[in-house]
C-alpha cells in the first residue's frame, strides 16, 4: 500500500507547477508509505509517491516508467494476479526490469489500454501519465478498497489518496463542507462517490477509469456488479460450497504469497475473519500472527470466540484491550485520518489495533471484510426479507413475529418491545416491492439526525433528496435482480465502500502504515457470490448459509453456529462521564458550533446536556449515540481540515526524483528507465 498524489494542467499557457506543492502533497501522505518517496515532473504534470514496500522491496520504486520514458505510473495497492499477467505480457514481447506488480501496470496499459483494468484482480488506485499524448488516466478498483480524490483548482486537476494532500498542495483552495456530502453522511453513514464531504472535491467511483487532458475528460465504468437473473443454476448448496471454498482458498493463497513481507490476520471471533485466518494459517509455512480487539465493556467483547480460533490455529495471538478512555483519546486522530464525519466510534479500536500490528513487525493483514455484503450476512438482509413477507399480508399478526429473531446481541434491541417494533418496522410496508425498501428504516433513522442541522443548512438542503438521487443512479439491470440482490448492491454501494473499507478499513490501517487485504473481495469470489441463488446465501433466515458450509471443519463449531454479532464499540458513552477532556466542551460550545455552521447551537447544547445526564449508568438511545458522535466528529473535522490552514510538513527525502524541467534525475534503483 502507498499514497499517491499529483496534478495535471487543464489549459494551455500555465507555468510549470512548483515542486514545493508536489513535495507538500507527498509529505502529507507519509503515514501511508514511510519507506520511500518519489517524484516526477514535466511541463504539464507531476506525480508523487509515498511507498509502503510489500512487493519487490529492492526495485519497486515509483513513479515508474516504460522503456522510452513516455508512460509514467504512481500506484496505490496490489495487483494480485501480476505474475500471471507478466507471463502473458512477456509472451507478447514486453521486457521487465523489476519484479514489481507496478511495472505490470505500465506494460498492460501499453498492450491493452483501458481494458487492462478489467484484467486486474486487485485493490488499486492508479494514475498513469502519458507524456506523449499529454493525458492522465486514473483508475480505481472494483469495490473501492483504495481511495482516490480529485479537485480542479487554478486551471489544474489535483489528485491524491487523501484530501489532506490536496489541501497541502493547493493551500489557496477554498476549504468548506459540501451540504450534499453532509446530507449523505447523515443518511447513509457515508458519502457515495463521486460525492465527498468537501466542497469542490470529488472521489473517483469504484470500478471507473477517467481520461483527462486539455481536450476534455471522459469517465466510464470498466466494471459493474452482475447478479443472477432468472432461473437458478442447476447446482446444490454442497456443490456451491465447494466452488466457494476453492475460490476463497485461491484468494487467500494469492494474498499470503504475493508479498515479500510477513502477512498476519485480523481475528474478530466471527465466522468471516475466522475462516480467512484458518485458510491463511494453512498457507503460512511458519510464524502466523493473529490480532484481536477486546473490550472492557462486555456488551461488545468477543474474547472467548477469538481465543478458541487462535488456539485451534496455533497462531501467535495478540490481544488489545480497549476501554472507553482509549476510544476518547484516539478519536481526534481517528477523525483526522478518516477525513469525514463519523456516526460510530467503531474505527477507533481498529486505529489502535493497526498500531499494535505495526509494533509487532507486521506490515500486511488479512481481514474478513466483504463477506456479509457478498454472502448476505447482515440482519438488514433478514430484516428486509421479513418485512417484505409481512408486506404481502400487511394485516397479519403472525408474520411480524419473525422480527423477534433479529438483533439478539443488542442490549436495547429494536425488537425487544413488540408494539414499538411493529410500529417501527411496519412503516411503509405496503411499498415492500420498491427499491431501497430494506434500507429505509436505517436511512430514515440516520436522516433524523439532520434535525440538528442549522436552519441555513437545512434550507440549502430543502430540495435535495439523497435517497432519491442514489436510487436514480442504479444500473439498468437493477429492476431485474431479486430483492436480496438489490439489497446487497445498495449495501456494497454505500456502507461497504464508504464506511467499512474506508473509515474502518483503509484509513485506520494506513494511519500506521499497515496494508489490509480482503479475500472476500477477490474478483473471482465476488463474481461467484453474486451469481449464487438467493437461497444459497440467505436460506430461510439462516444468513451466509453456503459460507457456513465452507467453514465446517476449518473453524470451531461454536463460531460457525453462533448468532451473527456485528463488530461494535462504545459510542457516546466514551465521551461522557468523569475524565471527559476539555476539547469536548470546546467543540460543543456556542462559538465552535457557530463557526462550523453545520449544527444548530441550541440543539447541540441540549444534546450535550442530555448525554451528560445519562452518564451515570443510563443507556443512551440510538439517536443520541449517533448524534453525539456525529457532532463531535464533524466539529473535529472542521477544526482539522477547514478552519486550520493545512500544515506544510517537513520535506521528505526522495529516493526517486525525475524533473524534466531542470534535467535533475535520481534513480538509485533499476525501477526507473535508463536515459530518462
Amino acid at each position: 500500500m502507498c499514497g499517491i498524489a499529483g496534478f495535471v494542467a487543464l489549459r494551455e499557457g500555465l507555468p510549470p507547477q512548483s515542486l514545493d506543492e508536489l513535495t507538500a502533497m507527498v509529505s502529507a501522505l507519509r503515514h501511508r508509505g514511510p519507506d520511500e518517496f518519489g517524484l516526477y515532473r514535466d511541463a504539464h504534470a507531476g506525480l508523487g509517491h509515498a511507498r509502503l514496500s510489500v512487493i519487490d522491496l529492492l526495485t519497486g520504486q515509483q513513479p515508474l516508467c516504460n522503456e522510452d520514458g513516455s508512460l509514467w505510473v504512481t500506484f496505490n495497492g496490489e495487483i494480485f494476479n501480476y505474475v500471471e499477467l507478466r507471463a502473458e505480457l512477456e509472451a507478447l514481447g514486453h521486457r521487465f526490469r523489476t519484479r514489481s506488480d507496478t511495472e505490470v501496470i505500465v506494460h498492460a496499459y501499453e498492450s491493452w489500454a483501458e481494458q487492462a483494468f478489467e484484467r486486474f484482480n486487485g485493490q488499486f488506485a492508479i494514475a498513469l501519465w502519458d507524456s506523449a499524448e499529454e493525458t492522465l488516466i486514473l483508475a480505481r478498483d472494483r469495490l473501492g478498497v483504495r481511495p482516490l480524490y480529485l479537485c480542479e483548482h487554478g486551471g489544474r486537476l489535483w489528485f491524491a489518496s487523501e484530501v489532506k494532500a490536496i489541501f497541502a498542495g493547493a493551500p489557496a483552495l477554498t476549504r468548506a463542507f459540501d451540504p450534499v456530502g453532509l446530507a449523505e453522511t447523515f443518511t447513509f453513514w457515508t458519502v457515495v462517490p463521486p460525492q465527498s464531504v468537501f466542497q469542490g472535491v470529488t472521489e473517483l467511483e469504484p470500478g471507473h477509469v477517467r481520461r483527462i487532458s486539455r481536450r476534455g475528460t471522459v469517465d466510464r465504468a470498466f466494471w459493474t456488479p452482475r447478479y443472477a437473473e432468472g432461473a437458478a443454476p442447476a447446482s446444490s448448496p454442497g456443490e456451491a460450497a465447494e466452488r466457494v471454498r476453492a475460490a476463497l482458498e485461491d484468494a487467500v493463497r494469492l494474498r499470503m504469497l504475493r508479498a515479500d513481507v510477513p502477512v498476519g490476520s485480523y481475528l474478530s471471533g466471527g465466522l468471516d475473519s475466522s475462516l480467512v485466518a484458518a485458510l491463511g494459517r494453512r498457507v503460512s509455512g511458519g510464524r502466523f500472527c493473529t490480532f484481536s480487539v477486546r473490550f472492557e465493556d462486555l456488551e461488545f467483547d468477543e474474547t472467548p470466540y477469538q481465543r478458541a480460533v487462535a488456539e485451534r490455529l496455533e497462531s501467535e495471538h495478540h490481544e488489545l484491550v480497549v476501554s472507553r478512555e482509549d476510544i476518547r483519546a484516539a478519536f481526534p486522530a481517528v477523525v483526522a485520518h478518516a477525513e469525514r464525519p463519523l456516526l460510530r466510534t467503531g474505527p477507533a479500536p481498529l486505529f489502535l489495533l493497526s498500531r499494535q500490528v505495526r509494533e509487532a513487525g507486521i506490515k500486511v493483514v488479512l481481514t474478513g471484510e466483504g463477506a456479509d455484503e457478498m454472502f448476505a450476512g447482515y440482519d438488514l438482509f433478514r430484516e428486509g426479507k421479513i418485512r417484505r413477507f409481512w408486506g404481502r399480508q400487511p394485516e397479519s399478526a403472525l408474520r411480524p413475529r419473525l422480527l423477534e429473531r433479529l438483533y439478539p446481541y443488542l442490549v436495547r434491541s429494536p425488537v425487544s418491545q413488540r408494539t414499538l417494533a411493529r410500529e417501527f418496522f411496519g412503516r411503509g410496508r405496503a411499498q415492500w416491492d420498491t427499491p431501497g425498501f430494506a434500507h429505509q428504516p436505517r436511512w430514515q433513522s440516520a436522516a433524523a439526525l439532520q434535525r440538528l442541522f442549522s436552519a441555513e443548512l437545512r434550507d440549502r438542503l430543502r430540495r435535495v433528496d439523497v435517497v432519491e438521487r442514489l436510487l436514480a443512479s442504479v444500473p439498468a439491470e437493477f429492476p431485474r435482480w431479486s430483492s436480496l440482490a438489490q439489497d446487497q448492491y445498495l449495501e456494497a454501494r454505500t456502507l461497504l465502500s464508504g464506511y467499512l473499507l474506508s473509515s474502518q478499513g483503509d484509513r485506520m490501517l494506513m494511519a500506521h502504515s499497515i496494508e489490509g487485504r480482503f479475500p472476500f473481495l477477490d474478483a473471482h469470489v465476488v463474481e461467484l457470490a453474486n451469481g449464487l441463488p438467493d437461497a444459497f446465501k440467505l436460506r430461510g433466515l439462516d444468513e451466509k448459509h453456503v459460507l457456513k458450509r465452507v467453514a465446517r471443519g476449518l473453524v470451531p463449531d461454536g463460531v460457525v453456529e453462533r448468532s451473527k454479532q456485528p463488530y461494535r464499540a462504545p459510542d457516546a458513552q466514551a465521551f461522557v462521564g468523569p475524565g471527559a477532556p476539555g476539547w469536548i466542551e470546546d467543540l460543543t460550545s456556542e462559538r465552535a458550533v457557530g463557526d462550523a455552521g453545520v449544527f444548530d447551537r441550541g440543539a447541540v447544547a441540549r444534546l450535550w446536556r442530555k448525554c451528560q445526564a445519562s452518564a451515570a449508568g443510563g443507556q443512551l438511545s440510538n439517536f443520541d449515540n449517533m448524534a453525539l458522535v456525529g457532532v463531535l466528529s464533524t466539529a473535529l473535522l472542521h477544526e482539522q481540515l477547514i478552519r486550520q490552514v493545512p500544515s506544510r510538513a517537513p520535506g521528505v527525502e526522495f529516493r526517486t526524483f525525475v524533473d524534466r524541467l531542470s534535467g535533475a534525475c535520481g534513480r538509485p534503483g533499476s525501477g526507473m528507465a535508463a536515459g530518462v
